[in-house]
């Protein structure tokens, strides 16, 4: 029983890290990459479909992603779905979608790092609530009388454990995000 709830709290976590890494891949570092454009959702025949059902996004040099729609009467669709999102990105249309990206500023650079530290917030808060939700499990099963206080406090330690090695993990990601964005 208790074996059962670290497994489902250290699965929990882990699925809050894979979150965190990808909300990563959305935050700009000055390199195209075509999972920045992951998430948008572009109006097709009346659904809002991922853009990578509806066109190939491929990189073509180190700044710009070019959008090759299936159909051709989707390239204004796309174009306008582009603009929209939150990404700030300015596609040029043609046959095929071009998005530079613009040169980060140092100022761009400080506000990625600055949406990069309140992603990992929010992932950290995520596997302390896990962490709350384990323990209080594990209170009841004492309460109830099933384990007894030792297994309890020795239940305890082991979720204590497990949430300082996520959150570890959670910091080692995001200096490797912040390096990168510093990155010249």
């Amino acid at each position: 029983m208790i074996n059962d709830i670290k497994r489902d709290c250290e699965q929990r976590m882990q699925k809050s890290v894979e979150s965190l890494e990808n909300a990563f891949v959305k935050v700009r570092t000055g390199r195209a990459s075509p999972a920045m454009l992951k998430d948008v959702m572009v109006p097709y025949y009346g659904t809002d479909t991922p853009l990578h059902q509806v066109a190939n996004i491929s990189v073509e040099d180190a700044r710009t992603l070019l959008v090759q729609p299936y159909e051709r009467n989707m390239v204004q669709t796309i174009d306008k779905a582009l603009r929209m999102s939150d990404l700030g990105l300015n596609p040029i249309s043609a046959d095929v979608i071009r998005v530079p990206l613009p040169a980060l500023t140092e100022e761009t650079r400080r506000d990625m790092q600055k949406m990069a530290r309140h992603e990992s917030e929010g992932a950290r808060v995520a596997v302390r609530n896990i962490r709350r939700d384990a323990v209080a499990d594990i209170k009841e099963l004492q309460k109830a009388k099933e384990i007894s206080e030792d297994e309890e406090h020795k239940a305890t330690d082991d979720i204590q454990k497990l949430t300082d090695r996520f959150i570890a993990e959670i910091d080692k990601h995001l200096a490797a995000k912040e390096a990168e964005l510093m990155r010249v």
